[in-house]
């Protein structure tokens, strides 16, 4: 096959190392990656083809660094790893793909659906009949101690979450049960939980146009899963469920591939209310939908099944949504993942071990 030449963005997030690494070892085709990252010391500038520094996908500097960047390049598409570049390249699209260069994303008005927590659930609700958490949003800061009260606290716990988010930033738990003493002396300050009281003292006297549109939804406890899907205008195409086991910095660091017909059946029907494209990684905890994210997430790999790979080729139109569909008897249920850091050494932006 032809070699391909791609952009892989935020190649310093955590997941880019492996997946510079498979799609380079797909076994079909050499493919050149060039990275880009706002971080001059992401770490795929030194695994990658080529790199470049690049504003935040949020900056209006942004689309014409990439468009100077491609037409430069001239790569075959460009895939993002970034919840912050995703809707910015969505909406650039059409004048990616008229000077020759794919994009892979889904439409900006499904990707704006997914990244805005509570109109994800309200377009679920009322699309599908899949059974979501309780849920409410608060504007201000007796919207959200209503909304509590709603929940059953303080018998019941709550979490809250702002509606755009990112890497379980703003995210916390609200549960009077939670041992405060055992938090401060044994656990890793990365713990979520904190107290109405705290949450109060934080926001009292915040004037209505500064309070953050908050999610205030039940507790879930329960095993965390995430569906890897690869979809094309709301169809699912191949679904891969993984456990979360552990997680670390708001990642995965431990999990495995089971089979679970059910989760993949919500997938399904919440695809059908969000028609998103291409990777999309939707996160459940006690079979419940909690987020969905429209970008290439982590996947367990295998030699015969990656599905960034397979992304790639379904953008360019080198296999159909038939092909895709075929993958789903290779899925290796059992196969585990663990994520551990490694360490790699460059001077004066040359890789040096």
């Amino acid at each position: 096959m032809r070699p391909l030449k791609l952009i892989l963005t935020a190649c310093g997030c955590p997941g880019a190392s492996t997946l510079i690494r498979m799609l380079k070892q797909n076994g079909e085709r050499e493919v050149k990656i060039i990275g880009t990252d706002m971080s001059l010391e992401a770490v795929g500038r030194y695994l990658c083809d080529g790199f470049y520094k690049v504003p935040s996908g949020t900056s209006p500097e942004y689309i014409p660094a990439m468009m100077d960047l491609v037409e430069k390049e001239k790569p075959d598409l460009i895939f993002p790893e970034s919840s912050n570049e995703v809707l910015t390249l969505a909406r650039s699209k059409k004048e990616f793909e008229e000077i020759g260069t794919s994009v892979v994303v889904s439409s900006p008005e499904s990707i704006e659906l997914a990244n805005n927590k509570y109109l994800m659930y309200e377009a679920v609700k009322k699309g599908s009949g899949i059974d979501l958490p309780t849920y409410h949003s608060a504007s201000n800061l007796d919207d959200f101690l209503e909304a509590a009260d709603k929940l059953g606290y303080p018998d019941s716990p709550i979490v809250f979450k702002p509606h755009f988010g990112k890497g379980s930033r703003g995210v916390r738990i609200i549960d009077p049960r939670a041992n405060r003493l055992h938090q401060l002396m044994e656990e890793k300050p990365t713990n979520k939980f904190m107290s109405l009281d705290e949450f109060t003292e934080i926001f009292r006297g915040l004037a209505d146009e500064d309070f953050p549109n908050l999610l205030v939804m039940e507790y879930l406890e329960g095993m965390e899963k995430t569906a890897d899907t690869i979809a094309m205008d709301g169809r699912e195409l191949l679904t891969t469920i993984k456990t979360v086991e552990r997680a670390r910095w708001g990642v995965i660091v431990e999990g495995e591939l089971v089979q679970d017909d059910s989760l993949v059946s919500q997938s399904r029907e919440i695809l059908r209310s969000i028609p998103l494209s291409y990777c999309v990684n939707i996160q459940f905890i006690a079979d419940k939908l909690i987020e969905i994210n429209p970008r290439v997430s982590t996947f367990i790999y295998q030699n015969d099944l990656i599905a960034p790979y397979l992304a790639v080729k379904l953008a360019l139109g080198e296999i159909t949504e038939e092909d895709v569909k075929a993958y789903r008897s290779k899925i290796d249920y059992g196969r585990r993942m663990i994520r551990y850091m490694d360490q790699l050494f460059h001077k004066k932006e040359e890789r040096v071990l």
